[in-house]
Parts: C-alpha cells; structure tokens; sequence
C-alpha cells in the first residue's frame, strides 16, 4: 500500500511538472520530448512515442520516441473507420492486444509487437484527433493498473492542449502570411498604379517628362532624412507621384507652351492643386494625405501661395514636402522658356527662401540628403541618378552645401503627423 502511494504522489508530482512544462515552454518539439519522458520515468515505462495527427494526409507523424529503435515508422497511416473509433475513444488508452481488430493495429501489428507497444493513447481536444501516444511494457513486467491509465490519460491531455495549441498557432500564421501576401499584392498592384498615373499625367508635358516621378523621389529622400518609418517615407513618394494629377484635365497647348504663359493660362493652369484633390479625395488611399498633397503643393508658409493662400501652420506638412520637392525640380530642369539653374545657386535659392517659401527643417533635411550623397555618407546615387553626375558635381558644390547647413538655424525634425483637414 505504501509502494502504491510512492508511485501515485510520483506520478501526480510528474503530472504537475507536465503542466508547467506545457505552460512555460516555447519550444514545442523539446515540450513534447519532456513530456514523453515525464510520462515514462514517472509510470517505469520502457518505451514509447508521441505523434501528432494530420488531418490533411490522414497520418500520425512521430514527434518524439524513446526506445523504439530506428525502424519504426516514422508515420503511420489511418483509415476513416479508426478516425471514427478513436474519436468515439476519446483520451481512454486503448490496450493494442483489444484493439486488433481495428486496421490501424492490423497494419502496424508487427511493429507494435516487436516493440511491445501496450498501450496506445489516441489525443482527442474539443471533438477533434491532434495526436496519439504510444507507451511500451513496464519495467516491472506488470500490466498498468487502472489508476495508472488515468494518470496516463490526464498527462495525454496535457499533450494533447500543447499540441492542438501549436496546430492552432501554426493555422493562425498560415493566414496571416496569406494576408501579407495579398496586402504586398495590393500594394504592389497600388504603386504601380500610381507610376501609371504619374507616367500619365508627364505624357501631357513633353519638356518636363519625367517630372512627376522625380518630385515623387525627392519627396521619399525627404521623408528618409527625417527618419519617417518605411511606410510614411512610400506615402511621401506617393504624394510626390501624383501631386500634379490635376494637369490632366489641363489643355495641352497652356502646358505644353513655348513661353511663358499669361495671366489667363496662368489662371487656368492654377487650377489643377483643386481639381487634383476632387480627382485624388473620392479614392481610398493607404496614405490618407495624398489628396492634400495634391490640393496645397503650391502654398507657401508665408501666405503668399496658392489656391487658399494658407501660412505655416495651416499647410498640411506632406503638402510643404512636395512642394520643396516640386520646387527643386522646376529650378534644375530645362524649361523651353528658361534653362535649369546651376547646382549652387539652386542650393542658395533654398537657403534664402527657408521660413518663407519652404520649411526650413525640411530644406536642411534635403540638403543633408544631398551631401550624404555627394560624400559618400550614402551609397545611394539618387541625385546623380536623376540630375545627372556633371550636373552635380561640375562646380564642386560639397563646400556650398556644407556652408549652408553650418548657416541654417537647426532645427528638430517634425513627426509624421497625418493631417485631418478636409
């Protein structure tokens, strides 16, 4: 009596070590193999395995195995008719010498009686198959008492929670890899989308081609010098991309002038910050301040912009980015009318007009893009790219650009704020 009273508290003290084992650990094959010797040692068990059901291949694959040598089958086959029988079962072990009949035991009959497999647990959680355990003879030569097999079948459960946990866990990150997938589809089928409309919307000015994508590329160096995360840096480019889509409904010949245009095509040309925001507002954008990027990249912080004639503060903040960006393009791109200005005096129109026209934190962000790039800070060839490398690098503009940024007043980079006007 004494005996069988060591061997209960062994074998509840085991239990508990069970519990917190599946509780605690992360690792879920090291789980199962503890859990597998715990069972043995606390019971003198001999041998035995722990699988885990697919439900899709109709197989019990081995997780984990103590003493069953390298020959025994690492999957095991069943058919619907011992689904059914072990789930009517549920956690009760089934001792293999009752359970011939059944054609999973028929199948394996050799290898489970080579191996003296005694006692097979089937893994039965919330009506569902997630597993069996298999359990060889005693040390002792004794057949398992009945109180054993409701130890074994409360330590079975245990297993069976941490595996249908782990199925659960590995269903849950199946969908959500789906998910990314299609959201990188979506945003992928998004971003060229928006490269179309840009293209689109440069088909109509034949002197600036290339325009839109530029501004959309200087905006992303912006957005990277103020160490915007990699989602707010795209919406910046994206802003950049269509911040002229209101030129589309523009007359070509006021776009496409030779000269420089008067007051009436300017009034009419003006318009394309308003209609690009009727266009860009009705659309469900990832990046919420596109249409405003579009309606005030041409405000100016000291109200003298257009269309509503805004000041600092009361300009969306991508809307001053773009309209840097859109600003530094038309200074060094060729115009029928007027040739691009040279590096440096782009650079010291910037200085000058940082605080009126241009925020100055976002000038000194540009810059510093630039000089990264110009020194070798930075791998990238943006400006090079873009500008081409005798453009930027003809009057040897590194001390302008270093003398600048001495001069400016520093200033903290903004967070992105995304913007609720309407």
């Amino acid at each position: 009596m004494i005996e069988q009273r060591t061997k209960l508290i062994h074998a509840f003290g085991a239990l508990a070590d069970l519990g917190q084992e599946v509780a605690n650990k992360n690792n879920f094959q090291e789980t199962i193999r503890t859990s597998l010797h715990l069972i043995s040692g606390s019971l003198a068990i001999m041998r035995g395995g722990v699988a885990r059901y697919s439900r899709y291949g109709h197989e019990l694959n081995m997780l984990a195995v103590r003493g069953l040598g390298d020959d025994f089958p690492l999957s095991l086959s069943l058919c619907l008719e011992d689904e059914r029988q072990f789930l009517a079962n549920g956690l009760n072990p089934i001792e293999t010498e009752h359970a011939k009949v059944l054609p999973f035991f028929q199948v394996y009959d050799h290898s489970f009686e080579s191996r003296r497999i005694e006692l097979f647990v089937p893994l039965v959680i919330r009506d569902e198959i997630v597993g069996a355990v298999f359990l060889g003879e005693k040390a002792t030569g004794e057949p398992y008492t009945s109180y054993e097999k409701e130890i074994i079948c409360a330590m079975g459960r245990h297993i069976g929670v941490a595996i249908s946990q782990r199925n659960l866990m590995a269903e849950i990150e199946r969908h959500a890899e789906e998910n990314r997938k299609l959201f990188d589809d979506l945003r992928t089928t998004y971003n060229d989308t928006v490269k179309a409309f840009a293209a689109a919307i440069d088909c109509k000015d034949k002197y600036t081609e290339g325009h839109s994508v530029r501004v959309g590329r200087y905006s992303e160096i912006i957005a990277a010098e103020l160490d915007w995360s990699p989602d707010q840096i795209e919406g910046a480019a994206t802003a950049g991309y269509l911040h002229d889509v209101g030129k589309l409904t523009v007359e070509r010949k006021i776009i496409n002038a030779p000269y420089r245009i008067n007051a009436k095509e300017s009034a009419e040309l003006n318009k394309h910050p308003a209609v690009g925001f009727e266009i860009l507002q009705p659309i469900h954008h990832p990046y919420t301040d596109v249409p405003l990027a579009a309606k005030y990249h041409h405000e100016r912080l000291d109200g003298r912009g257009y269309p509503d004639g805004l000041y600092d503060r009361e300009i969306p903040y991508i809307a001053k980015i773009v309209n840097l960006a859109d600003s530094f393009d038309a200074m060094t791109t060729d115009r029928p009318y007027k040739a691009r200005r040279p590096a440096g005096e782009v650079i010291e129109d910037l200085r000058r007009n940082a605080g009126k026209q241009f925020a100055p934190e976002l000038v000194t962000a540009f810059l510093r893009g630039m000089l990264k790039e110009l020194t070798g800070e930075s791998k990238d060839k943006r400006f090079r790219r873009m500008l081409g490398r005798e453009y930027m690098e003809a009057e040897g503009i590194v001390p302008t650009l270093r003398n600048t940024l001495n001069e400016m007043r520093p200033t903290t980079p903004l967070t992105y704020i995304a913007s609720d006007q309407p």
